[in-house]
């Protein structure tokens, strides 16, 4: 477990990490965000080619698969766009939402069973959302990207539970970069930044953390239960805000530290519950 737990934390902070690279490039240099997520998208594929082209080939004509690769497509270019303007913190708390997506879209649509407390759990973590983007104030404009990000991302997470188990996983994991390179690539062409050394670096940081931070991911499950693990998900908004003071020298508000700790005390508690035998929602008795 403590193997596990260390691979954990170390998968956590990688995620930010490549946000960061991709937030100076997009806030500080000038490039469009676009572009960010295209390189994104091809460096996590090429990583990926030599490892699970079989398995890719096997879904190839499998329209589930790419319908899943537009969701986290469409998740990532909206949390890109989003730490364009907002702090890092702030944007990953604002994306959080997307645990409460995944939750609900799950017992809709895939007819799974949950505790009646674990609606609550969520409808508190929607209020530590509304408390990080406070709609109506001036940095709506990033916020509201990451709120949109994290609706897709939870999307893709129901998406991912609705395959798990008829899909083979190198065939996710590969159609998961490919799929949106592709849909990207119209987009991208005539937004190619003037390539510099700091660019190219920062690139492949942004590319290399984000795959190396989702493959670390997998390996810590591997080893243990999910819902063993999943509480620590939430140490990306730790890292959020130790990078973004370390390199933006951005705090987050009083509201927005409340926020993150209501999203981290119900998302860990769901995680929780979701370990035990669940109950259908509402029939639990008073």
């Amino acid at each position: 477990m403590i193997k596990a737990l260390f691979i954990m934390l170390i998968a956590m902070s990688f995620i930010p990490a490549g946000d960061a690279a991709s937030k100076v490039m997009t806030s500080e240099l000038g490039v469009a965000p676009v572009y960010v997520v295209w390189t994104r998208f091809v460096i996590g594929a090429l990583i990926l080619l030599p490892f699970t082209w079989r398995a890719g080939l096997c879904v190839l004509w499998d329209w589930r698969v790419w319908f899943r690769a537009s969701l986290v497509a469409g998740g990532i270019s909206c949390i890109t766009q989003a730490i364009k303007f907002a702090p890092l913190a702030d944007v990953f708390g604002a994306f959080f939402i997307a645990p409460m997506i995944s939750f609900v879209l799950s017992v809709w649509l895939l007819k799974e069973r949950a505790r009646l407390v674990q609606a609550l759990l969520v409808v508190l973590g929607f209020v530590g959302v509304l408390l990080i983007v406070r709609p109506g104030f001036e940095t709506w404009q990033g916020l509201g990207w990451a709120v949109i990000a994290g609706c897709f991302y939870g999307a893709f997470l129901t998406a991912s539970r609705w395959l798990a188990g008829q899909v083979a996983i190198g065939g996710l994991m590969l159609t998961q970069m490919v799929g949106p390179t592709l849909l990207i690539t119209p987009f991208v062409l005539g937004n190619f930044p003037q390539i510099t050394p700091q660019i190219a670096g920062l690139t492949l940081v942004s590319g290399a953390c984000s795959m190396a931070g989702n493959v670390l991911m997998l390996f810590a499950y591997r080893m243990q239960e999910a819902s063993k693990l999943a509480p620590f998900v939430y140490f990306q908004l730790l890292s959020a805000v130790v990078l973004g003071w370390a390199i933006f020298g951005d705090l987050p508000s009083a509201l927005t530290l409340l926020g993150m700790g209501l999203i981290v005390v119900a998302g860990s508690a769901v995680a929780m519950l979701q370990s035990r035998r669940p109950i259908a929602l509402g029939t639990e008795r008073a």
